[in-house]
Formats: structure tokens, sequence, C-alpha cells
């Protein structure tokens, strides 16, 4: 496990969802929601006041260098950009001094408890769009270049300054022969200086460009899941059709000789129809799909089996482990259960609160023990150490 500097889960709970939070400017959560979510762009200063970094510099390098990191390098020079991706060794990054480059190392929050609480802070939003906090590494004038995101982003500053030019960009044509999707024709609109602790908001296809001012400049970005519509249907079908139970054979006993046997049968078309409609049908199954795919595990994300026994107690919800519900069932990891009745009310209290005190576990069926336990010898959840 990756240890943090000073800050500790404990000390990063989220907003209130209806008392004003400085994280939001001092806006509810329901405003913030309203006025800016996917709409316009919002400068917050001292979002976190007194922030301090989750880890040090050195701490963030040796992130990078592990192969279970997802990680890139970006270098400017006069020349033009490179692009390196991970895992990256101390050695092959750029000295310290040397102006223009940055790393980047994404998904932090699956390998550090205290970025995983800090995400939790953005959980007025649903857990299906959260997706991660990636942490960038700026030497002096280190960024990017112009690009825009498909999805919301918050781009919290945590040491350094950061000077950032945002505008809604109607030409998102981008600069060929480069390895980044850099903007052809940027056309900034505002600039902002941030400084650690301020913070802001982007909704999708606001075009930005963010360069360090001074070195040693790190910004981190929480960033939100935007499933893209043909990519969804398609791993919904593929669930789908794993668990379908339907030998239906196609029959075509009036079927006529033909002089164009290369000619796709009408017939056979319906029934390729029919079999798509009778498979969409089942709302069910479509519904169990949809929340295996989205607690569904990042690539390079495994768990470790528990080695100590099962006694029922406090619980947590591993970092990595994601947990969702709907009316009738609960999703955890990929998986999908049905729950009803007090069973599924104590299910839905773990995923959103992530976690179960004694009194809640003590009043479990025994059903519903022996999930949690399959869950905790899995490693998707731990007992909670007495504080």
């Amino acid at each position: 496990m990756f240890k943090p500097l000073k800050s500790s889960p404990a000390a990063l709970g989220g907003p209130a969802p209806d008392a004003p939070s400085p994280l939001l400017g001092g806006l509810l959560p329901s405003q913030f929601m309203r006025r800016h979510w996917q709409k316009k762009p919002l400068l917050i200063r001292a979002a976190i006041p007194g922030f301090e970094p989750l880890l040090s510099r050195q701490q963030l390098f040796d992130m990078a260098a592990d192969e279970a990191v997802e990680s890139r390098l970006i270098v400017r020079k006069a020349q033009g950009w490179t692009l390196r991706q991970g895992p990256l060794a101390r050695a092959s990054l750029p000295p310290l001094k040397q102006p223009g480059w940055t790393l980047l190392v994404q998904g932090v929050d699956l390998h550090l408890d205290a970025a995983h609480a800090l995400l939790q802070r953005f959980r007025f939003v649903p857990d299906a769009r959260l997706d991660d906090l990636m942490i960038s590494w700026a030497s002096d004038g280190g960024g990017v270049g112009p690009h825009f995101d498909s999805y919301d982003v918050f781009l919290l500053q945590a040491t350094g300054q950061r000077r950032w030019r945002i505008g809604r960009q109607k030409d998102l044509s981008l600069q060929p022969g480069v390895p980044l999707k850099i903007l052809s024709h940027f056309e900034p609109e505002e600039e902002h200086l941030l400084n650690p602790g301020d913070m802001l908001y982007l909704p999708p296809r606001w075009a930005h460009d963010g360069d360090a001012v001074g070195g040693d400049c790190s910004t981190y970005s929480i960033g939100f899941r935007a499933p893209q519509r043909g990519g969804l249907a398609g791993e919904l079908l593929q669930r789908m059709a794993d668990e379908l139970d339907d030998s239906t054979l196609y029959r075509d006993p009036q079927q006529p000789a033909t002089a164009n046997p290369a000619a796709m049968p009408a017939a056979l078309e319906a029934f390729a129809a029919d079999a798509l409609q009778r498979l969409l049908a089942e709302r069910q199954s479509l519904a169990c799909a949809l929340g295996e795919v989205m607690t569904e595990p990042k690539p390079r994300i495994w768990f470790d089996e528990a080695t100590d026994a099962w006694v029922p107690g406090a619980l947590r919800l591993d970092r990595r482990t994601r947990m969702m519900y709907d009316e009738r069932h609960v999703f955890i990891n990929g998986e999908s259960f049905r729950a009803g009745g007090a069973d599924a009310r104590l299910m839905r209290a773990l995923a959103d609160q992530r976690g179960l005190d004694q009194r809640q576990v003590g009043r479990a069926s025994a059903d519903a023990l022996a999930l949690l336990q399959d869950w905790f010898e899995a490693g998707w959840l731990h007992r909670t150490e007495p504080a």
C-alpha cells in the first residue's frame, strides 16, 4: 500500500447534501448540480482550505514506476511533444529543473486510502458517474496542451501554481501528427491562476490549457464516467446474451427453391429482429447487466483474499470495490444479487455509506451474513478496526 503524508480518510468527510460547502464555493450540492453540472464552469477559491498533498513528489514518482499503476510522461520541447507510457522508473524521468514536462498518474484512489477518501467528497454525484482521481506533477511550463474532455472534471490544485485558460470551443479539430489530442485552434475566453486548495470545475467539451507556473506543480483531477452509447449497448447485449436461455431454432418450412442462393432470406432477418426484441424485453436481465457493467473493476485491479477468519462485526468496503443498487438488486464488483426487505435496506446502506457498524451487521439475516462473509473472504470488504 502507498502511504499518505498528513491527510487521512477520517479527515476527508464529504459535504452534507443540503448544507453550503466550501468545496462547492458555498453552494449546496443541489444548487451546484442545477446551475453548473454539465452546463458551465465554476472557479472555487479555497475549496479545501489548508489542503496538503496526499503524496510527496518522491512517493508519486515511486507510484509511477509500479507496473500495477497507469502512468504517462509528457514532454514538450521546441521540436514538439513526446508521450511515454508507464511504468516509468525514476531514472527515465527528466531532471526536475528541466522545463515543460508532466507526469500523469491515473487511478490513485485505487492504491491510496487517502486519495479514495478525497474522491468520496464528490459523491453528491451518483457513484455510477464517479470515475477516479488522477495526479499530475509538472515542472515549470509543464502541461498537456489545449484540449477538451468528454466528461466532467474538477481540477484541484495541490502544490505550486497552475494557470488555466478555458473557453467554449466550437472548432474541435486536432493538431495532426501529435501523440496527444491537442486542439488546432484554441480560443480561450477566461484565465485563472490556481493556488493550493483552489479548484476549477469544467463541464464536458470545455476546452482548457493548464501550464505550471514556477515548477513543482501538482494538480488532482477528479474525473467522471460518461458511458458511450454504442459501447454500453454492446457490453449490455453481450452480458444479456450470455445469460439468455433460449434454444429456439430458426425454421423455414415454407422456403421455396431460389435462383439467388446468396440473397439473405427476409424471414431470417425477421427471426434475428425478434430475437433482439425478446432480449431487450427482459427488463430484469437488462437491469442486472447494467449494474454488472457499471461495477466491473477496472483493468489491472485485483483483490487480496482475507488471511484471517470471518467474525461478524463492523465492516468497510475495500477502496477498490464498486457497489451500487437498484430497486430489486445489489451490484458489487461485476456481480448482481436479488435483494428485498430488510436485507435490501442493509445492502443499500453498505453501498451508500461504504461501511456498516456492528449493530447493523448484528441485525443481518443468515443469508445476508453469508454474502458478507463471501465478500470478506474475497477481499471486497474488511473489518473496521476499533478507533
